[in-house]
This record gives C-alpha cells, structure tokens and sequence, in this order.
C-alpha cells in the first residue's frame, strides 16, 4: 500500500474525527438501534432503519480513517528543509499576472484541501504546476477558467 501525504495538522484533524465517532457517534448510534428494537416490530421501523443506516455510515468512515491513518506520511512544514523550493506543506504567496492580485495557498493533502482556508490539494492544477519551483518563478496554471500565470513571491515552511 502506497503512503499518502499529509500534514501534521491535517493528520490531527482526522484523529480527532476518529476519537469523535469512536467515543460519542458509535455509541449514540448503538443506544438509537436499541431504543427502535424496544419499540417492536423492525420490518416497518424507520427509526431502527435509518439508526442501521447511520451506523454503517459510522463504521464505514472509521474503517477509512483508520486506513487513511495508517497510511499517512506525516510531514511537518517546520521542519523542512526544501532550500526555497516548492514542496508538499510548503506555503506559497503568488501574485496573479494578469491582475496583480495577491494570493497565498497551502499545498496539502487530499482530505485538507479547503479553498476557504487557503489550502489546495497537492493534485489540484495549480499544485502541480507549483511543486519544485523557487521565489521568482513564473508558472502557467491550466485552470478551469483557462491558462493563468503566476509569479511565485515567497516560499515558507511554517
């Protein structure tokens, strides 16, 4: 099995979903499917069905987490040393060409991606166009809307 790429922030937040669903989501679930048992007849239960539902989804999201963790590469920003290069976990601050606006992304792992956030997946287009250049850099990104340019300002590790 392949390791996939996280950071140490990203990989907190799936342990602590984990310790939520293990600690509170399942046995909530598992009180419900009691509950809807005691009411009797299960073949015309909605509550009991819909509790089994849920409960699948519980287990199926803890089995996913639990394969997702133990598959992670942990990488922490602090401590690399990519010598200015644009590498996984690094924070970039771009400068559009076009418009002079400025913007700054996070490259992070697939289940960290949150554009509000300012994070980009490491498979997004403008990741990939990012990975191994340095300050100074000019790079064309084929985005949705069509090609962008970018001029790479600061690379950080933070």
């Amino acid at each position: 099995m392949s390791t996939i790429p996280i950071t140490k922030r990203g990989a907190e937040m799936l342990k602590e979903e984990l310790h939520r669903l293990k600690t509170k989501d399942r046995p909530s679930v598992i009180n419900a499917i009691s509950e809807a048992r005691a009411q009797g007849d299960l073949s015309e239960n909605a509550e009991y069905d819909a509790a089994k539902e849920r409960q699948a989804f519980i287990e199926g999201r803890i089995a996913e987490l639990e394969g997702k963790l133990g598959a992670a590469q942990i990488i922490d920003p602090t401590t690399l040393d990519a010598e200015g290069r644009i590498v996984f976990a690094s924070t970039v601050d771009l400068e559009d060409l076009e418009n002079g606006q400025k913007v700054t992304y996070q490259i992070v792992g697939e289940d960290e991606a949150d554009l509000k956030e300012k994070k980009v997946s490491v498979t997004s287009p403008i990741a990939r166009a990012l990975i191994g250049k340095y300050a100074g850099d000019v790079v064309e990104v084929n985005a949705p809307s069509g090609v962008r340019e970018y001029e790479v300002l600061e690379v950080r590790y933070i």
